[in-house]
């Protein structure tokens, strides 16, 4: 099989399910967005600090394979087997994220990233999936898409911002608060 197929030349791809849309309609970009984010969580992942979070970071691009499939289905085929989130997913991600903040100072002030590359990386990893959550709302103003999906693309920019503070704080990199000129 060859990976270019020359159907999309036109402006056109095709849903799980067979239709053909334009690749500018807003569930293609929704899970174009859940891809580019996909992509950034294996940036993480490939961080020496995170080995011993590569487990964890795996699963999550499972969930994110899982969610642009979802997104990738043809609305009204339920007959498309693919995999689904489930409630424990939201829950690992909430158990992952307390057992970070145990380990951190009390949040007082916004912080601005950076101090170090594999800080930065969680950060962009965060506002990417901000933008990817944006975007499955959007798509969910004019489409049913399963709320689950909202619900762990907020709780994962919760992790991801959790888990630059603690990135930081292993690397012994100082936070860096936000101190607005009034």
């Amino acid at each position: 099989m060859k990976i270019y197929t020359k159907t999309g030349d036109t402006g056109k791809t095709s849903l799980l399910g067979g239709r053909r849309v334009s690749k500018a309609e807003l569930r293609i970009d929704a899970y174009g967005t859940v891809d580019e984010l996909n992509s950034f969580i294996g940036l993480l992942r490939d961080q020496e600090i995170n080995k011993k979070r590569e487990t964890l970071l795996k699963e999550i691009q499972d969930r994110l394979f899982t969610i642009g499939a979802t997104l990738a289905s043809e609305p009204g085929k339920e007959n498309i087997k693919k995999p689904d989130l489930h409630e424990e997913d939201l829950e690992l991600l909430e158990k992952e994220i307390d057992e970070m903040e145990t380990q951190l100072p009390q949040l007082r002030h916004f912080i601005l990233p950076g101090g170090h590359q594999s800080v930065s990386f969680c950060h962009v990893a965060r506002t990417v999936c901000r933008r990817t959550e944006r975007c499955v709302i959007d798509l969910m103003e004019i489409e049913h898409v399963d709320e689950i999906i909202v619900k762990y693309l907020n709780r994962l920019s919760d992790y991801l911002f959790v888990l630059g503070r603690l990135i930081a704080q292993e690397l012994g990199v100082e936070e860096v608060t936000w101190k607005p000129r009034i």
